[in-house]
């Protein structure tokens, strides 16, 4: 054109100027800052499962003080003090009470175990076509050494575990002292005008922390309780131990109860055949009565997560961030499962049946 206005044949203003230039630096930028945001994330991950922990100490240090802040009017930080003197007085109760049989049966737990693994071999060498079988067995025996090394790895990882929950522990303590005043810090990065709705994701996410966390302790505790009952029944030895592990391991659902039905089946084992196989009868009808009676009976009101989402997020979770990542997967994804509900389905797509899992 005359005078040079408008833009030329390559697209560009008369200036010279050309916005997919623009355009191309900054989805560079984009993906720049994407990538280093991916490595951060991943190069720190037991710092965010770290975080996460100390976030699961606060809800459980909350549910126990907003009753004596509501009905005893007490400060927040007394309410949590005397929050943390409940939990250390039940854990010292169940100590003083069977600390001793505990402690007696773990360690009869502890030197059962292998008999038991012995008595398997042999039933399997009875066996037609067991040579090979056994012959796999030998070679998960030839590496006896690094099994200890492994362990050696281990007691040392426990340590440094045990300074580390302690850690946990305190920021937790801390975060439940004043929850407002560390969701106000977040939420003061984001723009004013969606706070209020973040504000309200945020607090239905420890809703539903606190409700699965309630529910969760209600099963362990039923869990154990009937397992040790039901193998001290047929006659395993050391059940009261192994109903304690049953309960613990129920705290990661899915690969929790079948983890703890091993150490059952190899004690069971030393007591013959039969032992062995109705303790695996006693562990699949009490994980069925878990399943269809108690969850449902104690999810009814509270927060609850398809089981499908859950098996997925203890193998994807676990795969990312490791043990640490299988014992959170629930919690994570269920917070998880609470932020895309009410940010994309109810927000974006406009959902009228979505419904957050911590949401009223």
């Amino acid at each position: 054109m005359m005078f040079g206005l408008g833009k030329s044949k390559g697209g560009s203003t008369a200036g010279g100027h050309d916005p997919w230039k623009g355009r191309l630096a900054f989805g560079a930028i984009v993906l720049v800052s994407a990538y280093f945001a991916i490595q951060l994330v991943v190069s720190l991950q037991t710092l965010w499962l770290l975080i996460f922990g100390a976030i699961v100490v606060a809800v459980i240090l909350r549910a126990l003080a907003d009753p004596l802040v509501r009905f005893l009017k007490l400060p927040d930080p007394l309410a949590v003090f005397l929050s943390m003197l409940i939990v250390i007085g039940v854990l010292a109760g169940v100590l003083a009470l069977f600390g001793a049989q505990i402690s007696e049966q773990v360690t009869t737990l502890i030197a059962i175990v292998p008999l038991g693994w012995a008595q398997v071999q042999t039933w399997i060498e009875a066996q037609p076509y067991a040579a090979q079988v056994f012959e796999q067995l030998q070679n998960l025996g030839s590496r006896a050494g690094e099994a200890l090394q492994f362990a050696q790895k281990f007691a040392i990882g426990m340590a440094a575990g045990i300074t580390t929950m302690v850690l946990v522990v305190v920021a937790g303590v801390f975060l439940a002292i004043e929850p407002a005043k560390s969701r106000e810090g977040l939420l003061s990065v984001f723009p004013m005008d969606r706070r209020d709705r973040l504000r309200e994701v945020l607090n239905s996410c420890g809703k539903a922390l606190k409700g699965w966390l309630k529910a969760q302790l209600f099963s362990m505790v039923l869990v154990g309780t009937l397992t040790g009952i039901g193998l001290a029944i047929i006659g395993v030895p050391s059940a009261l131990g192994l109903g304690l592990l049953t309960g613990l391991s129920q705290f990661v659902p899915i690969v929790g109860p079948i983890v703890s039905t091993i150490p059952s089946v190899l004690v069971g084992a030393t007591q013959g055949w039969h032992t062995a196989v109705l303790a695996v009868v006693v562990h699949i009808v009490i994980s069925q009565l878990e399943s269809n009676f108690i969850t449902p009976l104690v999810q009814k009101n509270v927060a609850n997560l398809p089981v499908v989402l859950g098996i997925f997020a203890v193998v994807g979770i676990g795969t990312l961030f490791g043990p640490l990542g299988v014992l959170f997967a629930t919690p994570i994804a269920l917070v998880l499962h609470t932020i895309v509900t009410m940010l994309y389905r109810q927000d974006v797509l406009g959902d009228p049946d979505a419904k957050a899992p911590g949401e009223r």
